[in-house]
């Protein structure tokens, strides 16, 4: 009986989960990370340094790191001081910087200079957590990628999606429900929703696509 009511209610919230996935398509047709790149390398890289910081602060210190560093054998023959001062601004420098030019390193002793596809290949990777393996296996490789940050797991949780706070225990959570053909659009438009409506502090629920579908108890249906 339980494992009946069980399979119910996973069915009801995949129904949700195609449902919130074809109304924020409509608002964010695009699913491009919002760092800039042009190579695996350096969405690597960019990836690495956006942890505790926003897209637009490593957007603005990586032309200058990849025209000085262009590919991984470069970085990873850099001097730290001098990958400090360019990175500075996007906080905890001095970690990434270690991060970054190890992560190169093994890039090139490791793997030919590419950056992997295989989840357990990635995660070995300096500076890499499952966010940042999910991200790279999303754009670069087209895998099916639940990526767990910041405003994902807000609005997941507003909706009802999952009742976890923990990032790996909400991704376990929401894999049975999210079709894997869909798990990284499906992520990078609930990140987008999050940044522009679904907001921590003041969410503007009044122009929210998917209000009716949102159990959030604080609703605020007006501006003010």
């Amino acid at each position: 009986m339980n494992d009946l009511a069980n399979g119910d209610e996973r069915n009801l919230l995949r129904e949700r989960v195609w449902e919130v996935h074809q109304r924020l398509q409509q608002r964010y047709p695009e699913t491009r990370t919002l760092l800039q790149f042009e190579n695996g390398y350096q969405l690597l890289i960019s990836v690495i340094l956006s942890a505790q910081t926003t897209d637009a602060s490593v957007n603005s210190v990586t032309p200058e790191l990849f025209r000085r560093y262009p590919d991984p054998s470069s970085l990873a023959a850099a001097n730290l001081t001098e990958i400090e001062a360019i990175i500075k601004r996007t906080g905890f420098f001095r970690a990434k910087a270690k991060n970054i030019t190890a992560a190169a390193q093994a890039l090139v002793e490791r793997f030919d200079g590419e950056v992997p596809s295989a989840m357990e290949d990635l995660l070995s990777l300096p500076g890499v957590g499952r966010k940042t393996a999910h991200v790279i296996r999303g754009t670069l490789f087209g895998k099916p990628s639940i990526i767990v940050d910041t405003h994902f797991s807000r609005v997941t949780r507003r909706l009802g999606l999952t009742g976890e706070r923990d990032p790996v225990k909400i991704e376990r959570s929401l894999e049975p429900i999210i079709p894997s053909e869909i798990q990284h659009g499906f992520s990078m438009r609930v990140n987008f929703h999050g940044r522009d409506c679904c907001t921590s502090r003041k969410p503007a629920c009044f122009r929210c696509p998917i209000v009716q579908l949102c159990l959030y108890e604080d609703k605020r249906m007006s501006e003010s």
